[in-house]
């Protein structure tokens, strides 16, 4: 049997063993990553011719090249951070076996499936186009497809041309660029100033325990909580992100910047926490709340328009001139306001619940435009 295959090309690719770290970077939080990904080649068609005793004018007898392994995403509520990307940005997938005599079928390359936590929008790097946004768990797309393998000179056989010589090579697998971009899933964010007393309440209405400190920037990622709110056994749960403090020029990228801006976008409710106490050294209130609300006006993605609750913290040290002006603020603006002492626990289970009812308001408003829109599809 003569054959001309070609080599076996062995693969060297998958996914590429973690880089040796410290343990520490198992907690970083890292939002944004960069990788590259190479689908699999497909093998190539083989050219053989059968020749056996007793079998005269055998003929062609090459197999097909198998495909190239395709490489996937998927969405995963196990993973939290893109930290797994940010140390190993490079994916190839295995390439497609070569076909062989006898008309046998080279075997397909083996796919990649790569984990992201949900809320990760990918866009292609190259075009800046937005390739998908995984908004809930167990989504899966392909980023990457495997190139066909080839035919072998088996298919070329034709009744006038019954001794092909001819053969293909494999395709080659998609080789593209992403850029991965993670914005928290979030009912409700706590925004406000540095050091407003926003990781304390976190630690008070949920399980999650952020660092606190009596410093600025304490907090240097997003923390996310799970609270419960109702009778007992009827709770109703939402998730509430404690966004980093913003500065004014947060928008440009002062202070933090824009590195946690984003992960507003998605929330449902603004919690805005103003410190009325005398701590802060800051003696306008009202000008810490412009700031504020000027930051993420200026960010855009429509964050000043979301429904926002007003709580006045540190109220068990309050100055009173501060939480008056404050109150008549938020009167003028129509804002309900909630004054608060996560040391003490005053007001806490009140401004819970109103988070609760606000959450829950929103959700039926966006489930009733969901109805709606696919009711206008259906009759359309």
């Amino acid at each position: 049997m003569r054959r001309n295959c070609g080599a076996l090309l062995r693969w060297t690719g998958g996914t590429p063993v973690p880089t040796r770290t410290s343990t520490t970077l198992n907690f970083m939080f890292i939002d944004e990553a960069k990788i590259r990904v190479k689908a699999g080649d497909g093998g190539n068609g083989c050219m053989a011719f059968r020749r056996e005793k007793f079998i005269p004018r055998g003929g062609p007898s090459g197999g097909d090249g198998g495909r190239g392994g395709d490489i996937w995403m998927e969405s995963s509520e196990r993973h939290n951070t893109l930290v797994h990307f940010r140390f190993n940005p490079e994916y190839q997938a295995e390439r497609g076996r070569h076909g062989e005599g006898s008309k046998k079928t080279g075997r397909d390359g083996e796919g990649i499936v790569l984990k992201v936590p949900v809320g990760t929008i990918v866009y292609d790097e190259d075009t800046g186009e937005k390739v998908h946004d995984f908004s809930r768990a167990d989504e899966r797309v392909v980023i990457a497809r495997g190139g066909r393998g080839g035919r072998g000179n088996a298919q070329f056989a034709t009744s006038t041309h019954q001794a092909p010589r001819e053969h293909e090579d494999g395709r080659p697998g998609e080789e593209r660029n992403f850029r991965l971009e993670l914005k928290l899933l979030a009912d409700v964010g706590l925004v406000g100033y540095p050091n407003v007393g926003k990781s304390t309440l976190i630690s008070r209405i949920s399980a999650a325990r952020p660092k606190v400190a009596d410093y600025p920037f304490t907090t240097l990622e997003p923390n996310l909580g799970v609270v419960l709110a109702g009778e007992k056994g009827k709770e109703d749960s939402f998730v509430v992100a404690d966004i980093p403090g913003l500065i004014e020029g947060a928008h440009k990228g002062s202070g933090l910047g824009t590195q946690f801006l984003r992960h507003i976008e998605r929330t449902r409710l603004l919690v805005h926490m103003v410190d009325v106490s005398d701590g802060s050294g800051r003696d306008d209130v009202i000008k810490d709340v412009d700031v504020i609300r000027g930051e993420l006006e200026s960010f855009g993605a429509d964050l000043e328009k979301k429904p926002t609750l007003m709580v006045a913290s540190k109220i068990d040290v309050a100055n009173p001139e501060k939480l008056k002006k404050l109150k008549q603020w938020s009167t003028r603006k129509k804002l309900k306001l909630y004054p608060i002492s996560a040391v003490t626990g005053e007001g806490i289970e009140k401004l819970k619940y109103a988070m609760a009812e606000e959450v829950d308001k929103v959700r039926k408003e966006l489930a009733a435009e969901a109805e709606e829109t696919k009711l206008d599809r259906f009759i359309g």
